[in-house]
């Protein structure tokens, strides 16, 4: 039993990182305001710039890069939605067809359909005195970005919450004119938030191609910026929220896919289709458990005019 636990463990804090950093990323811009619709563009952009830089130079600052093409798509976003005031649920979803469009195109043009040459994956970290012990032993043999989605939602909680910044960015989120009245900008505060979502999510997508897999592929991220504004809807728009629902959608996913590799003959009683569903019914569960009260921020996609104030 302590086996099978340890198993589970081991999977959820391998594929939680990814689905944290987006979510945390979503929680970041709705958060001041701006809607999170384009986290599966950025992480697309930021697993494919991620993967083709490892190719040149070390995998740790080829991370780097997927963040930054994360951002640079984030850029977009917030220029059309901040700058130009235009639809933030139609940018968003803009970016995501431009997004599997064009890293469809350079994958295939460069590369093949297949997906890139394998790259050097990021190192695992050995935490000394855990490996043997049973069940907390799963925390020791993963890469650094494991170890940063644990702490990284307490740090983001902290600021959102205890310091001016934080309450600065939600008062954008809530009642951006009274923002403005203190002198403060709500369009470079809606800047920061954006660009930081995009970091974030480039980084989720920088983690799926070199730390999950070994390359970039046609399909990444698959979904998952979509589950991660599912965590954050989940998490009621908090940091931490949203690392509970991701890690719990990341546990589905590492059940279903121990009940396939533990079990095989389960297939022949099983669909396939019905273990695939799996981490969405737990979703849907959850959303049948957390009760009716609506935690979105009052100003969430209201394009900020100074003189309607």
């Amino acid at each position: 039993m302590l086996e099978i636990i340890h198993r589970l463990l081991f999977a959820t804090l391998d594929a939680a990182p990814a689905l944290v950093f987006a979510a945390l990323g979503a929680v970041l811009s709705e958060r001041a305001g701006v809607v999170a619709v384009g986290m599966e563009g950025m992480m697309r952009t930021g697993a494919f710039c991620a993967a083709v830089a490892a190719l040149v130079m070390p995998t740790p600052l080829a991370v780097g890069m997927g963040m930054l093409a994360g951002a640079g798509l984030a850029a977009v976003h917030g220029f059309l939605c901040i700058r130009w005031r235009s639809d933030q649920v139609v940018s968003g979803i803009a970016l995501n067809l431009v997004a599997l469009a064009g890293g469809t195109f350079l994958l295939e043009t460069h590369f093949g359909p297949n997906g890139t040459p394998p790259i050097q994956q990021l190192g695992t970290w050995e935490l000394p005195g855990l490996s043997s012990v049973p069940v907390l032993g799963a925390l020791s043999g993963h890469a650094a970005p494991t170890y940063l989605a644990l702490v990284l939602p307490l740090l983001l909680q902290a600021l959102l919450t205890r310091t001016p910044l934080g309450l600065r960015l939600r008062a954008v989120g809530d009642k951006p004119h009274a923002v403005a009245t203190l002198g403060l900008s709500v369009p470079a505060l809606r800047w920061g938030a954006v660009l930081g979502s995009g970091l974030l999510a480039g980084l989720g997508g920088a983690v799926l191609s070199t730390t999950v897999l070994d390359r970039f592929e046609q399909h990444t991220p698959a979904g998952l910026g979509f589950m991660a504004l599912a965590a954050m809807v989940f998490g009621r728009w908090t940091p931490l929220g949203a690392f509970l629902a991701a890690a719990f959608f990341a546990f589905g996913n590492a059940l279903r896919i121990g009940l396939a590799s533990s079990s095989p003959a389960l297939l022949d009683l099983v669909p396939q289709g019905v273990l695939l569903a799996l981490p969405y019914v737990l979703t849907l569960l959850v959303l049948t458990l957390q009760g009716q009260r609506n935690s979105t921020p009052a100003a969430l996609g209201v394009p900020y005019e100074q003189e309607s104030r």
